[in-house]
């Protein structure tokens, strides 16, 4: 049966069809596609197609669809028990594990969603300094809790949602908005309401309005003004940990923030989220402190399994160079089509992480963002397909080459590319 078919029918019975919004495709426009099987970077459709897949479920595929030793580790794990709602010795080595590898953590607290790891980390820092106000970033997207709803990416960019029904001005009234990019914005905030700001929290490479890198200086600027200030720096690298390196960005910047949200990558697959930091702000968590937080399957023994696999083959084989170099060779292949048939695209790349913008200008904002042509990023994206490749269904998103990636295959990608009539 084919993905028309499965669509009308998800239709019946959930909301729009889909479990994200993202995925009903009304950024690009036609008919969701809808997977069956998945190995490596080859995914099969349900209309029998195989495409080569660069969205990776949105980041934590890194090492490509049902890896072996990934797989196996679930599969002995599971046949253990599913879930207690009681301590295991996994949630202590993977804890163990995460700490190791980005030094700055003393302590994690495992949950099950990048959203859940954020909602507790600005609870945390609430509590640990008795404030309340918060400052953002717009088109950082931080989970769908009401609070974070307020100049969001991802998803609300894609739907053309400015903030989601149903949150109550109380909890927005709390949250200012500051440009990405924007230190002096910032700053001006933080003169003003220091002594009420509890938390900057922020995206250190934006991938939710598209991948925008940090300014110079503006991830150091942060920090400077939170100190100063005493309020909490959040980074929020639910995309970001784990995409760069076998560790978080802020330890590879030399930034060093006071709580850091994981997900994705550090369940490998597998619905988790983690939430890390300074042992003087992490013991403000219940039992040890009054900052509550608590969830049934925090700790699940199958996720960590599955995340704790991932990240120790991150660490012993180290794929990020390759993923480096993948990336380079896509942007400037992707940037030497657009200039060739005088296309309007600028390719932003970090890593394994790339995204075609659709003006000629270097994105670094919302703004900027927003100012490019969608339109031509939905051609973009059927025109791709249509070649055999899976690509994010959104032009805010940041498309994802793995560890398994061949170099044939960016070149298959670049000379699909070539035929885009724009």
């Amino acid at each position: 049966m084919s993905s028309s078919h499965w669509f009308e029918r998800a239709k019946a019975v959930i909301p729009g069809g889909v479990n994200s919004p993202v995925r009903a495709f009304n950024s690009v426009g036609g008919t969701p596609v809808y997977f069956s099987s998945g190995k490596g970077v080859i995914v099969q459709t349900e209309d029998g197609a195989d495409l080569i897949d660069f969205c990776g479920s949105w980041g934590p595929l890194i090492l490509g669809h049902a890896r072996d030793e990934v797989i196996e580790t679930v599969k002995k794990t599971a046949e253990q028990g599913m879930t207690f709602g009681a301590n295991t010795r996994l949630e202590a080595e993977f804890a163990e594990l995460l700490c190791h590898q980005i030094p700055e953590m003393d302590m994690v607290r495992l949950v099950n969603s990048g959203t859940e790891a954020v909602m507790t980390a600005i609870r945390l820092a609430r509590g640990y300094t008795n404030r309340r106000k918060i400052i953002k970033f717009e088109g950082c997207y931080h989970g769908h809790t009401d609070y974070m709803l307020v100049a969001s990416g991802s998803g609300l960019l894609t739907g053309g949602i400015s903030s989601s029904a149903g949150v109550s001005k109380t909890a927005t009234a709390e949250v200012f908005v500051a440009p990405y990019n924007d230190l002096e914005s910032t700053q001006a905030i933080l003169a003003e309401h220091g002594d009420d700001i509890a938390a900057v929290i922020v995206e250190p490479v934006a991938g939710n309005m598209g991948l925008v890198k940090p300014a110079e200086g503006f991830l150091e600027g942060l920090r400077k003004a939170t100190q100063t200030a005493g309020a909490i720096l959040i980074f929020d690298e639910v995309i970001n940990g784990f995409r760069l390196g076998p560790t978080s960005y802020g330890h590879m910047c030399g930034v060093h923030p006071d709580l850091t949200t994981l997900g994705k990558i550090i369940g490998g697959g597998l619905p988790i989220g983690a939430i890390g930091g300074t042992k003087s702000i992490m013991e403000h968590l219940a039992p040890l402190g009054p900052v509550y937080q608590a969830g049934t399957l925090s700790g699940n023994p199958v996720a960590v399994a599955s995340g704790k696999k991932t990240v120790e083959l991150l660490r012993d084989e180290s794929p990020y160079l390759k993923m480096e170099i993948l990336g380079q060779r896509m942007a400037k292949g992707l940037q030497h089509v657009a200039t060739e048939k005088e296309l309007d695209l600028h390719c932003a790349q970090l890593g394994g992480m790339f995204t075609p913008f659709f003006r000629k200008d270097v994105v670094t904002n919302l703004e900027g963002s927003k100012a490019c042509d969608q339109e031509a990023h939905a051609r973009y994206f059927h025109h791709m397909l249509q070649h055999g490749f899976y690509t994010p269904p959104s032009g805010f998103e940041v498309t994802f080459i793995s560890g398994v990636h061949t170099h044939e295959q960016i070149d298959a990608f670049i000379e699909a590319f070539y035929q885009f009539e724009g």
